[in-house]
Formats: structure tokens, sequence, C-alpha cells
């Protein structure tokens, strides 16, 4: 027993309590328990204090760095910071296990991973699929020489490349899991797995999608299968713009004030309504925060903006709160379908999103 073993039997506990392990995938378990979280994670991690993203030193204050690791089931471990915002992350635990249930990996599989980070998915996978059966991939030269200094020991492969865009490979892989977001699959994912194979990748910085590649595979396609909240591959052109920048380049409130008409809570709270709308307006980001008036909604696209409370107010080229309104009443509209109703295709020059039956077009 170490000084850790508390910390990780509490999360472990945690996460039973809320039936987040897999039942059809015990071997999930098993290798959380072979390959703890803290052999996994730098000295210094990184904790927001409300305003800035503070250093937390594993020698300065043990317990504050193991709470920030084990802590809580849902909560990421930032392990680097750069220019003031995250760039690396040891992902929660229990969106690490939804993952890897839905990958459905078997022994033997050949597997690559896009994104290696501290290492640690990488072990996992290596546990189940077993020695040399895993590459993985990581743009950042330092972050993949850490990697392979926690890895060692461990058969696990590890490349330095953009793992946005893969080269031809002669063998193709049975498994992919990406552990940054995309907005749109590359198809050379498609091209480097199997027929047959499989594909799961956090989308849109929301959702995870496990895609099955057509026996012929000329397609993928497959159901969305939880929330994961990951950052955006690097470069992908994400504007990293705040709500308050786009709103002062793109000037005040255009148009009469009007009341808000309806709740704002379930902006908050309700996942599937956020998903919804994530596929309906794809490049609209939502903030929501509570203050003494009450619940408050941000909207910015980089060049509109809307601010939602009591009234509305909004601004720039686009009417966002508009378009907010009428894609939440289609979604009522629709039986306010959940994010497991929807699913993805991805063939070689186009992907969408559909609600409920593959093929239906729902948006994105």
């Amino acid at each position: 027993m170490d000084s850790f073993d508390g910390w990780r039997r509490r999360l472990a506990d945690g996460m039973e309590r809320r039936g987040d392990w897999p039942a059809r995938a015990p071997w999930v378990r098993e290798a959380v328990g072979a390959v703890p979280r803290d052999r996994f994670v730098p000295e210094r991690v990184w904790s927001w204090d409300g305003y800035a993203y503070v250093p937390v030193d594993r020698a300065v204050d043990p317990e504050r760095w193991a709470a920030e690791v084990y802590g809580d089931p849902d909560a990421a471990v930032v392990t680097q910071v750069t220019d003031g915002l995250p760039s690396s992350s040891l992902s929660c635990e229990a969106v690490v296990v939804d993952m890897l249930d839905s990958l459905q990996l078997e022994p033997g599989h050949q597997a690559l991973e896009l994104g290696t980070g501290t290492g640690r998915n990488a072990a996992l996978l290596a546990w189940r699929a077993g020695g040399g059966r895993v590459t993985s991939v990581e743009v950042d030269g330092e972050l993949a020489e850490r990697a392979r200094g926690r890895l060692r020991g461990v058969d696990v492969r590890v490349e330095v490349a953009d793992g946005r865009e893969l080269a031809p490979v002669a063998v193709p892989y049975d498994r992919v899991i990406a552990t940054f977001a995309v907005d749109e699959v590359p198809w050379s994912w498609v091209a480097a797995t199997r027929p047959g194979g499989r594909i799961v990748t956090p989308w849109g910085r929301l959702g995870h999608v496990a895609l099955d590649v057509a026996d012929d595979g000329r397609s993928a396609k497959g159901w969305m299968q939880g929330l994961a909240q990951f950052m955006p591959a690097r470069g992908s052109g994400r504007a990293r713009v705040s709500y308050q920048q786009v709103r002062a380049a793109a000037g005040e409130a255009v148009g009469a004030v009007r009341p808000a008409g309806r709740r704002l809570e379930p902006l908050r709270d309700d996942i599937h309504l956020r998903f919804a709308l994530r596929v309906a307006l794809p490049d609209v980001q939502i903030t929501t925060a509570e203050d003494d008036d009450g619940l408050n909604a941000w909207l910015h696209d980089g060049s509109s903006w809307a601010a939602l409370s009591t009234v509305v107010h909004q601004g720039g080229p686009r009417r966002l709160a508009d378009e907010l309104d009428r894609a939440w009443e289609r979604w009522l509209g629709d039986g306010s379908p959940s994010l497991y109703d929807y699913g993805m295709t991805v063939e070689p020059h186009r992907q969408y999103v559909w609600c409920r039956r593959p093929g239906s077009g729902a948006g994105w």
C-alpha cells in the first residue's frame, strides 16, 4: 500500500456508487487499478482559482496535488498550460472509462491512439491489447518524450506526428481512439482502420462517438456514446476568443431589446439540449453563469454575440439569440431527443450527424 492507495480507493468507490464501471467490459476496472493515475501525472499540475491557472506542486502540497489527481471522477487534471490556457491534460476518469468501454478493445487487437499526452491512456490500451500492439501519436515532442519515460517497461510505441492527418499504413488498425476533440473526423482515420474496425473520438468538444468502419471500407458510422469535453487538436484553427472580445469588436446591440421568452436553466443543466444545439449551431459557443440577477447566458460565434437574462441583447452580423430560439423549438418539436439518439456518418468527402435513424440528416 502506498500513499495514494486511499485516494485511488475513494475514486473507484465513488465511480461504483454512480454506476460508472462498465458491466460489459469488466477489464476496464482491472486496467484502471493496475495503471494508477498518479504514476502518469507530472510533479506540477495546474488548478483554476477563478481567475487563472495556478501551479500545484506535489513536493509543496502533496494532499492538494492528490486531490487534483483523484478528487473528482468528472474533473480532468491540467498538466500543461500555454499562454495562460490548458494545452494538455489527463482526462477525467469517468470519460476515460466510458471511451474505453465504447472502443470494444480485445486482446491481440492492433490499436492506434491519437494524442499521447501523459501516456496513461496508452498504458491502459496496452494492458488490454498486449505488448507491442499499441502505437500512440503525439504532436508535442516534449510531451512525447516525457510519456516515453513514464511508459518505460510498457511495450508501447510513441511517435511524434500530427494525429489529425495520418500517413497511409501498410497494415490497418483494429481500433483507433483519439484523446482530442475534432469538428470533422479526418478520412485518414477511417482509411487507417480495417473494415469492421472501430474509431472512438470526442466530437465538437461535447460528445464522443463510436464509428464502425463499413465492410467495404468506404464509410464509417455509429452512435454518440456520451459526454466528452476534450481540448481541440492543436492548430485546429478554433478561435480562442472570449465573449467580451467579440462583443467589443462587434459593437453594441442591434435591434430592440426583447424578453427572453423562456427559462435559461436547461441551457446550463440539460446535456441533451446542449448537444442538440451543438449540432444545429456548430460554430456558436454558449456559456452560462449565475449572479445576483439570476442565471445568464452568453453566445458568440467569433463575430456576433448575444446576452440572455430576463431580456435579450444581441449584436453583430447574425442574430444568435433568434437562431438559438429556433433550434431549441425544433428540438422540442422533435420530442426532445437525447444525445444518445444522435449518430454520425463519415464518408470520403462529407460527414453529417443524424437523429434516431442513420442517414436522416439531422444537421451539422
